[in-house]
């Protein structure tokens, strides 16, 4: 079944509801950030890599206000407990857990001599937690925003998104590269952002094609990055880079991995087998997009999630069985290519194929994965769409 994206209005509205019903305020800010779904390129934002994520149509929600105090509010719609906390004093983590992506980018702009005045603030989402569609990436955006509107100033967007990754780094203890809260951040509609990880500059490739789509499976199977697997990847492919001797992942070929490949050593070198193969495929997959060439742009899509299944291994069961019936439809069904997305160990799909059987696909896997799994999946198909952004 192919779910339909709630409204970005009806979150804004629901946001301000739940903000005067929980905290007694009035909203006068509203600022909203998407997730975002990554087409090619996985795990090489931190090794300089390109990466071809765009934003969804799902977007994180902040509704808030002055409240003439120094303490923050926060509450969520979901009903978890407030969060208040002085933002007169420089910011550490607290509890609950989920106020530290906010503490973090309040940090950020403390760091840069702003002082926060007192807010209340209620947070709505329609970003799936946990399905690898970078929920924390939107926070942070959506954090970042509403405080520019709170101060009525402005970042550079690229400034604000490394100020949100490093919010990550340092309050959820979560070694992300840029590509998360870049697309978050940086986000058109119909438009890819493709991103040079070794510039830190995005590039905006037109997607307008109305006969592509592109389907969001979550598989509900829910991970969590700061348990350590993604931070061993990340020790893992800066391992390999020193035992090359290289300045940069850029630097390195196919064939110094393999000329290096025992030196390497498991699992390392299939580790660095993956980093170089991706950023290949990226460079290949944004070439053959731009050309419509789907008969080279869907084999990239298998091999990255092979790559991520059998040599950078953050890839699991649920998350196989959905790309394996998506190629059991096959280029006849109308599926151009499928891949696991995100950081891994759960999550999402995603699916790129045609429009006008978009809805079929999606009930094909919806009712396989089902009766494989015994889980009922979340899909939902989406367009590119605005980045991080004060709601009018």
């Amino acid at each position: 079944m192919l779910q339909i994206n709630p409204d970005l209005n009806d979150l804004v509205s629901d946001a301000a509801s739940r903000l005067l019903s929980l905290l007694q305020s009035e909203a006068t800010i509203t600022a909203a950030a998407p997730g975002r779904v990554n087409l090619i390129g996985e795990h090489i934002d931190y090794c300089d890599g390109f990466v071809m994520p765009f934003a969804i149509d799902r977007y994180i929600v902040i509704a808030g206000c002055s409240n003439g105090t120094s303490d923050a509010r926060v509450a969520t719609a979901l009903g978890e407990e407030i969060a208040i906390f002085d933002v007169s004093k420089p910011q550490h983590e607290g509890e609950p857990k989920w106020s530290n992506y906010i503490r973090g980018v309040i940090c950020g702009f403390q760091d840069r001599g702003h002082h926060i005045p007192g807010f209340d603030a209620c947070i709505h989402s329609s970003v799936p937690g946990g399905a690898g569609l970078s929920s924390s990436a939107a926070l942070e955006c959506a954090t970042a925003t509403f405080l520019e509107g709170l101060l009525d100033t402005r970042l550079e967007t690229k400034e604000k998104a490394l100020l949100c990754q490093k919010a990550e780094h340092d309050f959820a203890h979560v070694p992300c590269g840029i590509m998360d809260q870049f697309a978050s951040a940086f986000g058109k509609p119909n438009r890819l952002v493709l991103i040079d990880c070794r510039s830190g500059e995005p590039d905006l490739i037109p997607f307008e094609n109305p006969d592509l789509t592109v389907l969001i499976s979550n598989t509900m199977v829910h991970h969590e990055l700061s348990d350590g697997g993604y931070a061993a990847r990340r020790k893992h492919t800066e391992e390999g880079l020193a035992i090359l001797g290289k300045a940069s992942w850029r630097d390195v070929t196919a064939a110094d991995v393999q000329a290096s490949w025992d030196r390497l050593g498991a699992p390392v070198n299939r580790r660095a087998r993956h980093v170089v193969g991706e950023i290949s495929r990226t460079i290949a997959a944004a070439a053959a997009l731009a050309r419509n060439d789907f008969e080279t742009l869907g084999p990239l899509m298998a091999a990255s999630h092979d790559s991520l299944r059998d040599d950078f291994e953050v890839s699991c069961k649920e998350l196989d069985i959905m790309v394996e019936i998506a190629r059991k439809i096959g280029r006849g069904g109308g599926v151009i290519g499928a891949r696991m997305t995100g950081g891994g160990f759960g999550g999402s799909t995603v699916t790129l194929c045609e429009s006008r059987k978009a809805t079929e696909i999606a009930a094909t896997l919806a009712a396989e994965y089902e009766k494989t799994t015994g889980i009922t999946p979340q899909i939902f198909a989406s367009r590119p769409s605005q980045g991080a952004h004060l709601v009018q």
